[in-house]
Order: C-alpha cells, then structure tokens, then sequence
C-alpha cells in the first residue's frame, strides 16, 4: 500500500523533480501546502499572503524506499538552518517543512529531525506537523524540469543520480513475510531495523531501565544483550559493554550524515540495532553499543523462563 508525504523544500521545481527519481515514487506532485487562503494561485502565494508553503507531494511504495531513506535524501537538497530562504529564492513560501496526514509517521520524522539537529549547532528551520491542507499548483509547473531541462533548479544536480539509486536496507533472516512484520512492529521499530533510522535520544523505552533481564532482538527474538553488561552513558539510549556474544552482533561501516562510525547489526536477523564506539568502561573492555530501544524488545527476569530463555538466567543473576 503506497503512502504520502509532503515534502517543502524551497521551490518546488527541483524538489520534484528530485523524488520524481526515487524508485518507488509514483508521484511527486507540486502543489501549495497549510494556505490560509483556499486554491491559491502563483501569483497569490508569491506575495506571501496565504502563509501557503511551495511543497510537494510525494506518494511512495514503503516496501521499496522507505520514510526514513526520503526524509534523508531530502535533508541533503536544503540548507537546513536557513529560513524562508532556499537557493536564491526567498520568502515564506520558500520556507522548509515536513508535513504527513498519517499519525504514525510522526515519531519516525521526529527521529530523522533530531539525528539532524545533533549535526547542528544552531536550530534547525525545518517546520514540522500534520498536514492542514494541500492544493495542486498550476499545470505549467508539473513535471517542469522534464518540460524544461534547462529550467532552474536549486537542488544540487549530484544528488539527482543519488535519487536514482536510493534503496533502503531491508536485509533479514526470518521466517514473516514483510507485510507481516511491517504490521507487527510499530512504524519506529520498522524504520529502526530495516532503514536504519535512529530513535530520539533520552526519551526512548529502555534508556532509564536497569531491571534484571535480557534484551532480544525485536525482530525475531534472538538474545542479544544482557542487563549485567548495561549501564548509563548519558548518551540517552541503552548502553552495553558487550553483547551476550560476539557472533551474535555484525560490524558495518557507516559514513551517513558525513561521520565515519561503525553500525552494528544482528547478525541473524540484519536488524539495524545503534553503533559501537570506543568510549565504553575500560574495566569492561572499553566499548560502548549505543543501541536503539526500538530495535529490543526487554524480557524481566521473572519472565525469561516462561518466554523460553531460562538458559540464559546464570547471566542476569
């Protein structure tokens, strides 16, 4: 089932045609978005009276490229921090914004929006909320830069083959099809595990829990973690020393959002779970897993025996 998200990202010509190449975008429609004035046309909005924003509509195959993936590709054609000003074009209808009509997608856009405004030391000027209305722009400015290739445009023309390539990471071994683990998992904990997204910090399920237990794979339930070998960073998600065992986590080089980390996965399920760094206790080997409470699922103590994991109490006591 293909879903929408409404993208403002300075004039609308080039922010079209970017998703327009995205595979698994079947439509990337200019239009006018939150105008306080109903079907405003060009004109009317250029002058800044409808409040409306040059936004476009993106309607996308989730199996194919998901929120999280297009949410980033679309961070990288803006300047974040800039406001109502995008390129050379200036004014309110050039301001940013990420708007949906789905609840759902509000945690997984809020997370993308705080990975971003980590990289950043000023606040970011990217509006962000549901939807309140949309309105189609005139014909002439569908499809314009295939109208008129040599049209302007202020995105970077590099990320156009970018956009063309764009895949999400939906790698695992398990035995739900993935319309059945989509429906399963919340949409944070699918954006988590199979795009990589990252949840926000300190607000986020097992960041304050230091029960006695283990911590599986929220995927197909393999133990991954356990509550002897977690403690606080202040990073504001789980930490860990160490996972139960070393073969059961895999190591990948990631360079997105231009820093060079280390990912680290199941390595039965391809979950994306956090990353590893080399700042952990140093009595306990000096490594820190910085993982996602929305890739875990946390099994108490008193209830590993009744889930199937009493074998693995001697390492909670």
């Amino acid at each position: 089932m293909n879903k929408i998200i409404y993208l403002a990202g300075g004039c609308f010509w080039g922010t079209a045609h970017l998703f327009s190449l995205v595979p698994g975008v079947s439509q990337a429609e200019a239009g006018y978005a939150n105008s306080i004035v109903a079907n405003p046309t060009y004109k009317e909005v250029c002058t800044g009276k409808t409040h409306a924003a040059e936004t476009v509509k993106v309607v996308y195959d989730p199996d194919i490229n998901s929120l999280s993936s297009l949410i980033r590709l679309y961070f990288k054609s803006i300047d974040p921090l800039s406001l109502n000003k995008q390129g050379g074009d200036v004014g309110t209808q050039y301001r940013t914004g990420i708007y949906y009509t789905d609840p759902a997608d509000a945690p997984v856009i809020e997370a993308e929006l705080a990975t971003l405004a980590r990289r950043h030391k000023q606040p970011l000027a990217i509006e962000f909320g549901p939807l309140e209305n949309f309105y189609p722009a005139e014909e002439y400015h569908q499809d314009y830069l295939y109208k008129n290739p040599n049209g302007y445009c202020h995105v970077d023309p590099s990320l156009f083959k970018e956009a063309k390539n764009l895949h999400s990471f939906t790698e695992k071994s398990t035995s739900e099809t993935r319309e059945q683990l989509r429906k399963r998992l919340t949409p944070l904990q699918w954006e988590v595990t199979q795009n990589a997204a990252t949840e926000r910090p300190f607000v986020n399920e097992y960041d304050h829990e230091f029960r006695p237990g283990i911590y599986v794979d929220i995927v197909d339930g393999e133990p991954l973690f356990v509550s002897s070998e977690k403690y606080d960073s202040g990073c504001g998600w789980p930490a860990f020393s160490r996972p139960i065992d070393d073969s059961l986590i895999s190591e990948h080089l990631d360079t997105s959002y231009g820093r060079i980390r280390t990912e680290v996965r199941s390595s039965k399920s391809g979950s994306h779970l956090g990353h590893v760094f080399p700042d952990g206790p140093k009595d306990k080997g000096g490594l820190r897993y910085c993982i996602n409470s929305a890739s875990l699922r946390f099994i108490p103590l008193e209830e590993m025996e009744k889930e199937g994991y009493a074998d693995l109490i001697p390492l909670v006591k």
